[in-house]
This record gives structure tokens, C-alpha cells and sequence, in this order.
């Protein structure tokens, strides 16, 4: 089966509300993802670092015990592992305040095997640091060349917005290398001072790739393609508990859905069709919605267990 290789930040996410602490879970942006795709039955890694603590050991627990490889975890003896506060209001959206001991970012690893049509899912701060752009920046083009489709969520957070200037170069090479972009409204008001899609895709994303995905919290999503495809795709409603891994939830089940829907670089390549198109936003709204039930940043188990004997059947037809 294709495998998904995430690359990102992982944090322990301490989630208030009403100022009082009422959840600690292992995260981050691509981790979030990840997770929800080994729950739903995906070969999936995660490349990224921790700190040699209690709160590492329990993370790179948390990957392994949902069914994602953790072998391309960096341990860092003298380091303590990040921590994000998150606090919820009363919409139960989240602001954040992020903590890092790290005396200086650093990533060391060896490249996991990469098979084309394998996903590599990169995105947030990290995928912009200039300190590791280059580890970053090499394994993303080596990923590339080996046939895998590049999924790129911007989710570029307020507390880098004084950043803007010096990561746009690292933005610009990113946006080229993806095959599929994702961002928010809030992601290109603060990079670019812009939050109507439309004039988002001309003027800052149609240049590099043609395939891009605009979120609105609960607006209904905007989808821009090849040829001028557009379409908008209504959030499926419900009892919203934490948005905090409603985007990371977006791209599990987005890339869930080009698995199961036989979503190639081949097809990448020729353009999805519409009826593609609405399978896997469909997925990726399902799982976003899932996630917002409970206040863990992946879709529940029971969920997962649910998708993994749909992939089956899926891939069982496929062969056929």
C-alpha cells in the first residue's frame, strides 16, 4: 500500500478553557494528521524531533501505539520537548502560546524509503524555518524525485507574522514544490493581506501550482484547479467540541481520500476530474468534522477503525 511520510513539529498541546487546563495531548500540525491516518489504516511516519523527557517518551509512544512508524524521531538528550498552550473560547476556536527549550533547532535523520505515489504531507513554521530549511528543503526535493506527491498546508500561525519578510523566499520555493496546496483565510490575511480566494489564487498561488484548497473555519470550502475549475464544497455540520486539529484533520482526510480514490501522480499530473474532486474533499471534510467531536486533535479510533475497513474494501476493488 502507498505510504504517507509527514515532516513537522511535535508538541505536547495543554488545552485551556476558562483559563483552566482540562486536556493534555501529544501534537502539531502534521503529527495531528498523521495519527488519524494510522488510526484509519495508512502506512504512515512521522519525521521530526523531541526532547529526551517524559513528555518525548510519551509522544513517541502516542505515534507507535496508533500505528505510525516513529524511527525518524530525532531525541535530543539535552533538550526538553515543546509545549503549546492552547485556549479555547467560547466558539471553541484556539489561540496559542508555544514554548520551546530547544537551545537551537536542529534535525538530523535518515530519509525514510519513498516509493512514487507515496504523500508527503509538510507545512506550518517548520516547513519555513530558515535554521532547518535546509534539511528541510533537501529532503522535500528528494521526495520529489522519487515520485511522491507533495501536499503543502501554509497554516502560518500570527505569532510569526513580525516573521513574514524573511521566510517569503523558503514560502515562494514551497508553494513550487507542492503538488497540492491548502491554506486558511487567516493564514493568507497575515502573509499576504488578502482573504478573498479568488484573488488569493491569482496573484500569489496560481504561478507555482494549479491545485489549491481555501478554508474558511466554518464558511464552506473554495477550490480552485487547472483549466478554471472552481467549487465550493459546505462544512458538514455539528456539535463543535475544539476546532484546535480541524485543518490537520482536512489533510488527513484529503490524503486518505486520494488513497482510496486511486489519486495518482498520473492523475495529478492529467487533473482530477470533478466527480474526484468531490471524493476526496468529502473525505477531508468528514474526518475534519470528526476531529471537532472531542477535544483530541485526531479523529477518534472508532472513526479510524471505520475508514480502515473502507480503505480495504477500496483497495480490494481496485485490484480486481
Amino acid at each position: 500500500m502507498r505510504k504517507v511520510i509527514g515532516i513537522g513539529e511535535t508538541v505536547l498541546d495543554i488545552i485551556f478553557r476558562n483559563e483552566q487546563p482540562i486536556s493534555a495531548v501529544p501534537g502539531g500540525s502534521t503529527f495531528n494528521a498523521v495519527v488519524s491516518l494510522g488510526r484509519a489504516g495508512v502506512p504512515s511516519s512521522m519525521i521530526s524531533e523531541t526532547g529526551n523527557d517524559r513528555v518525548g517518551q510519551n509522544i513517541i509512544h502516542f505515534l507507535e501505539e496508533n500505528g505510525v512508524d516513529a524511527s525518524h524521531i530525532n531525541v535530543y538528550p539535552e533538550s526538553k520537548t515543546p509545549l503549546s498552550l492552547a485556549f479555547l473560547n467560547e466558539r471553541n476556536d484556539a489561540e496559542y502560546i508555544f514554548y520551546k527549550d530547544h537551545p537551537n533547532d536542529r534535525i538530523e535523520y535518515v530519509y525514510p524509503d519513498i516509493q512514487p505515489d507515496d504523500i508527503v504531507l509538510f507545512g506550518s513554521f517548520f516547513a519555513l524555518n530558515p535554521v532547518i530549511r535546509p534539511q528541510v528543503y533537501a529532503f522535500l526535493d528528494y521526495a520529489r524525485q522519487h515520485g511522491a506527491i507533495l501536499y503543502y498546508d501554509v497554516n502560518f500561525r500570527a505569532s510569526h507574522k513580525n516573521e513574514v519578510m524573511k521566510i517569503t523566499p523558503n514560502l515562494l520555493e514551497n508553494l513550487e514544490l507542492a503538488d497540492i496546496v491548502r491554506g486558511s483565510s487567516e493564514d493568507f490575511e497575515i502573509l499576504f493581506k488578502k482573504s478573498d480566494p479568488e484573488a488569493v489564487y491569482r496573484s500569489q498561488i496560481s504561478f507555482y501550482t494549479k491545485k489549491f484548497i481555501f478554508t474558511r473555519a466554518a464558511e464552506p470550502v473554495e477550490l480552485r484547479a487547472e483549466g478554471g475549475f472552481q467549487k465550493q464544497y459546505p462544512v458538514i455540520q455539528g456539535e463543535t467540541v475544539s476546532t484546535i486539529g480541524a485543518g490537520d484533520n482536512f489533510n488527513a482526510g484529503f490524503i486518505y481520500g486520494m488513497i482510496k480514490n486511486g489519486i495518482t501522480r498520473q492523475v495529478i499530473e492529467q487533473g482530477l476530474s470533478e466527480t474526484q474532486w468531490d471524493g476526496v474533499i468529502q473525505s477531508a471534510l468528514q474526518f475534519s468534522a470528526e476531529c471537532c467531536q472531542s477535544i483530541n486533535n485526531s479523529v477518534s479510533a472508532e472513526f479510524g477503525a471505520q475508514k480502515r475497513q473502507e480503505l480495504k474494501a477500496a483497495l480490494a476493488a481496485m485490484e480486481e
